[in-house]
């Protein structure tokens, strides 16, 4: 069964972590989703990301790709690492690589906008990333075991 997000169960405005060394990109989307009502932070690297993580506990990031300290890729890997699967994740970058964007859908990112982004697109990407419920683990693990729900089901012979 899903499991709504925790913004939700516990009746309180959604927490947002901005990770990004430019200040020109990180004000604007701190100051729309403040526009939301969300309560934003924002930190200017990739070493304070991880450990703002701890502190704020957010509910979505917008997470740069290349910063000082730590890259985006790494602040990825170390939620994902401390079993943070309750947070979405928007990578935000100049890069246009295509083996990036397909690094960063491996490690669990969300979404992937390439700066410059209009932040209409950033903020409906936010709001329909926050409002998704979360697949529970141990359900999904059953399911996948019991071969339901399966697009190809292991048949044991008789």
């Amino acid at each position: 069964m899903p499991t709504e997000p925790a913004w939700q169960r516990e009746n309180r405005q959604p927490r947002v972590l901005i990770v990004d060394d430019d200040f020109e990109i990180a004000e604007p989307v701190k100051y729309a989703l403040e526009g939301l009502g969300y309560t934003v932070t924002h930190v200017s690297d990739g070493n304070k990301g991880v450990d703002a993580i701890e502190v704020v506990n957010p509910d979505l990031m917008v997470l740069d790709m290349m910063m000082p300290g730590r890259s985006g890729f790494l602040v990825l890997e170390h939620l994902r690492k401390i079993k943070r699967d309750n947070v979405r994740v928007i990578m935000v970058t100049g890069n246009e690589g295509e083996r990036h964007q397909a690094y960063a859908r491996m490690l669990g990112a969300d979404d992937y906008m390439h700066k410059p982004f209009a932040m209409e697109k950033l903020v409906a990407r936010a709001k329909e990333l926050l409002a998704l419920p979360f697949v529970d683990a141990l359900e999904s693990k059953s399911t996948n075991d019991s071969g339901k729900d399966s697009e190809n089901p292991t048949e044991l012979p008789s």
